[in-house]
């Protein structure tokens, strides 16, 4: 059994409600946040410890897990600081907003031999499941193209909250808060990036940061990728299209977990679809976002053979934002690897 403190109860309530879905890997010891009004608003009939100080969470030994659920700014010194108290840690996006910081956080999870778990939920659910499958099976050829839409609607209330729409607080506008997990996915179906251009603007509300952008992508591969991505959409949607040597994967319109909805998968020769089609129906379905992650996640703590988020998927996400940022500001392509005498390699805030 796995102990976790939640610290945050705004998108730690959707990790408490998948790792209600694990009660033989989990148990939600603890929920940490200054609003404790909050944490009822989430409790049902949990009996888990109500605290409103990080310390407490830290300084129990009974926690093996600490899952930071916090605000950007936050993210990169509670991290460590978990790391340095012995415990694994589970880090909502971002990681972190610098490369610099990036090796801090892998000197600590060396130092004390404790994972580190990126969040990217966006990977599971039956349609990725199912592509994953084609791939492994030789039945997509090789990534041609990719076309992501992020295009979500963003308003007055959502930047009530005074952190939301700041460097300070934020740390990135839509390319870091919105559209991260599509770059995710992005790299995750069609490999490593090796090279950006980026252009960003604010147009929708009156915030430090960006809410729109239009990024291009050349994959090591040398498929080409594009991003475009507004917060002034009239409302949330969000489109992934894969464009493989074989076939072409579509996805649906679901903002928030686009392996949910049903894809469609085409051959470009209509001779190969019946071997695509019966190749499909050979994929057991696979639970959606936050379940199937802690669920890889519980087998990687337990040293088995795991499909887990791993800290460098975290880093190469850092990395690419750093790239996206220094691409819009000097209007020029970045290559990638970013190394430490990169100008932005200490962090993107301006």
């Amino acid at each position: 059994m796995i102990r976790v403190a939640i610290l945050g109860a705004g998108i730690g309530r959707e990790h408490l409600a998948a790792l209600r879905q694990l009660p033989d890997q989990f148990q939600v010891a603890m929920v940490v946040d200054h609003d404790a009004a909050r944490i009822e608003e989430i409790r049902e009939r949990d009996s888990f410890a109500a605290v409103d100080k990080i310390e407490t969470a830290l300084a129990d030994p009974n926690i093996d897990v600490i899952d930071v659920c916090l605000p950007p700014h936050l993210h990169v010194e509670t991290t460590i600081a978990a790391l340095n108290a012995g415990k694994h840690v589970v880090c909502e996006k971002p990681l972190a907003t610098s490369l610099a910081d990036v090796e801090r956080i892998k000197t600590a999870a060396i130092s004390n031999t404790r994972h580190v778990f990126p969040v990217f939920q966006y990977r599971w659910g039956p349609s990725l499941s199912q592509l994953r499958h084609l791939m492994a099976n030789g039945l997509t050829g090789q990534p041609q193209m990719a076309a992501l839409e992020t295009h979500w609607s963003r308003g007055a209330d959502y930047y009530a909250a005074p952190w939301r729409g700041t460097w300070a607080g934020e740390r990135g506008g839509a390319v870091l808060g919105h559209a991260i997990h599509n770059h995710d996915l992005l790299t995750h179906i069609m490999g490593p990036v090796s090279k950006v251009s980026a252009m960003v603007a604010t147009r929708i509300n009156p915030i430090e940061t960006e809410d729109c952008a239009a990024i291009t992508f050349e994959m090591e591969n040398g498929a080409l990728c594009t991003s475009n991505i507004t917060l002034g959409a009239a409302g949330d949607q969000t489109r992934l299209r894969f464009v493989f040597e074989h076939l072409t994967a579509t996805s649906g319109d679901a903002p928030y977990a686009p392996g949910a909805d049903p894809w469609t998968f085409s051959a470009r020769d209509p001779s190969d679809q019946v071997a695509i089609d019966t190749a499909l129906a050979e994929v057991p379905d696979q639970p959606i976002g936050f379940v199937s992650f802690f669920a890889e996640m519980a087998k990687a703590i337990a040293g088995l053979p795991s499909d887990t988020i791993h800290f460098a998927d975290g880093a190469r996400s850092a990395e690419l934002v750093t790239a996206i940022y220094h691409s819009a500001r000097n209007g020029g392509r970045v290559k990638l690897p970013i190394t430490p005498d990169h100008p932005l390699f200490e962090g993107w805030l301006p």
